[in-house]
């Protein structure tokens, strides 16, 4: 044995929009045995694959298309209003797990978008299902960006309003706008970050230096989990991604290690409580 002493972070895990969309989604499949589930309910492949042994099916937008007389799971990300009239129009429960935050961002994207003073641009991931929402208030009008590089190939008037992804960086959001100013841009600027998430990182500059090494635990699809693996690596080089214990290196460990574990807001506890055990037996 190693000797090797593990910490799980108390501020890792699931945030609130996706404890909302899981915890409806188990009340319904302990009652009923089945539900459809637009999209991945959360951004995690073993925590999908938890739930559809359960009974949740995974459907695309073009699924939908055929399912008439069903209920239907609407996941934290949010869905743009065709999804409501396409249920609307096949008879289809729909069981809206949308965050509360992506709800209120929606509402604002749209009202700014009605108001048409200047166009939106959105700081966000091409194809991530918030996003797609977003872009549904506008009609498809909103601009999308990743970078500085696509900012800049956009062409723009004197006025523009900002947006984000909730589960975008602070720091990057504030550096767009500044450079958008700096062009001569006049921005209406709207701070759209998830608390609970951006908090997430002023949490984990703390936490990671307390310890040897950290072990960061997120699927691969999640957006957020990437953001929050670059900030442990940058104050605490030692960090590495993992999305199960399989993907554990025994070589990345010494004798006495002090071990931090930590997630993304689509992290569960059990797979994070599942690498602390995985370390702590390492021979």
């Amino acid at each position: 044995m190693l000797n090797i002493k593990a910490t799980i972070d108390n501020n890792s895990g699931f945030c609130f929009g996706v404890t909302y969309a899981i915890d409806m989604a188990e009340e319904i499949l302990n009652e009923e045995g089945q539900l459809y589930c637009l999209g991945d309910i959360v951004h995690n492949d073993e925590e999908v694959q938890r739930l559809t042994q359960k009974g949740l099916k995974i459907i695309s937008v073009e699924d939908l298309i055929d399912i008439k007389d069903a209920k239907v799971l609407i996941r934290a990300h949010g869905e743009p209003p065709e999804t409501y009239m396409l249920a609307l129009k096949n008879n289809i429960e729909l069981v809206d797990a949308s965050c509360p935050v992506v709800l209120k961002l929606q509402n604002r994207v749209k009202e700014s978008f009605d108001d048409d003073e200047a166009p939106i641009l959105i700081y966000g991931k091409h194809g991530h299902a918030e996003v797609k929402g977003l872009l549904g208030q506008t009609n498809g009008e909103a601009k999308v960006f990743t970078n500085q590089a696509e900012l800049d190939e956009i062409q723009l008037p004197k006025k523009v309003k900002l947006f984000s992804q909730t589960t975008k960086s602070t720091k990057s959001l504030y550096a767009f706008r500044d450079y958008l100013v700096s062009k001569g841009h006049e921005v209406e600027f709207n701070d759209t970050i998830c608390r609970q998430v951006s908090n997430r990182d002023l949490q984990l500059r703390e936490f990671v230096t307390q310890f040897d090494l950290v072990v960061f635990v997120a699927g691969v699809k999640s957006s957020n989990g990437k953001i929050l693996y670059d900030v442990c690596k940058e104050f605490n080089p030692n960090s590495y991604f993992v999305s199960d214990t399989s993907e554990i290196s025994s070589v990345w460990f010494k004798e006495n290690n002090t071990v931090g574990i930590c997630g993304a807001t689509s992290t569960p506890l059990w797979q994070m409580q599942a690498v602390k055990e995985f370390v702590e037996n390492l021979q």
